[in-house]
């Protein structure tokens, strides 16, 4: 099959196993070369089915073996893939974007979604792409050079931020959403944040939240969009927060979020998640 047309295909398979709704992102799935942002094949790939398994190869280096929901390596050794772009693609999906948006992009990987990010707000928006790997960003910032728009920086994303966000999304696995994130948003921007506990050393599991912000600062809505098996992120995971949340997801693993709050308050039954200056109510 053509190269062209098997991206077409996959674009449009995303579109309906993710429910996508942002034509523009459809687009950028169909037109954006995977195999630019991977490295030389065969590729090292994991799906849903290798759940406790061993990731697989692929059978050659036809970029082809790429047009599917599967994650693939972008370091093996320390098991970092890129993750799975039904996953992905929903999570950018849901972040409502437009042309002419300012996005953060936090763990950007060699910079694939940071690249179909970039195509859904256009050279008239902005999108800054923050990776704590230094190599990783090196890589990103190489891949994305043809898209002037696209801002690639090497940090930890807790860096006091420049100007204001539309949307944000954390591509790492944290244990709350940090202020600087949140002081960032837009009123009625949207980010995501996949709230994890550890499972390894380097991965943990739990719930991609999705915050979006009211026209009273100290108050978002939140819902959860999904579950998820992350890679942790570095810098900016707090032993305290993470001890809060862990206790939350043994207690209510599935809870119906509703609203995050920012103003001192007491502890209450709603409280989900009642942890440093943010709590997730149900």
């Amino acid at each position: 099959m053509d190269i062209a047309v098997r991206r077409r295909f996959y674009a449009e398979e995303i579109q309906a196993i993710s429910n996508l709704r942002t034509p523009a992102l459809v687009e950028a799935l169909a037109t954006t070369p995977r195999e630019r942002f991977l490295g030389p094949g065969p590729w090292t790939i994991r799906s849903e089915s290798d759940f406790q398994a061993a990731p697989r190869t692929t059978p050659s280096a036809d970029p082809s073996h790429l047009y599917h929901n599967v994650a693939v390596a972008i370091d093996p050794a320390r098991q970092l893939f890129n993750g799975a772009p039904g996953l992905l693609a929903m999570t950018i999906d849901q972040l409502g974007l437009q042309a002419g948006h300012r996005v953060l992009h936090i763990g950007v990987g060699t910079g694939y979604y940071t690249s179909l990010i970039g195509a859904c707000v256009g050279p008239g928006g902005a999108a800054v792409a923050i990776e704590v790997d230094e190599v990783l960003a090196a890589r990103a910032r190489v891949n994305l050079a043809a898209t002037a728009w696209v801002d690639v920086r090497h940090g930890d994303g807790s860096a006091p931020l420049d100007g204001s966000f539309d949307a944000i999304l954390v591509n790492a696995g944290v244990s709350h959403p940090l202020d600087a994130w949140l002081d960032a948003l837009a009123e009625g921007g949207r980010i995501i944040v996949p709230l994890t506990v550890p499972m390894t050393p380097t991965i943990g599991k739990g719930l991609m939240v999705l915050l979006t912000k009211r026209p009273d600062p100290a108050t978002f809505d939140a819902r959860v969009i999904a579950f998820v098996a992350i890679y942790s992120a570095l810098g900016v995971r707090d032993e305290t927060a993470g001890a809060a949340l862990a206790v939350a997801m043994r207690t209510n693993p599935f809870p119906q979020l509703k609203h995050a709050r920012r103003d001192p308050h007491d502890q209450t039954p709603a409280c989900w998640l009642h942890a440093g200056s943010i709590c997730l109510t149900i």
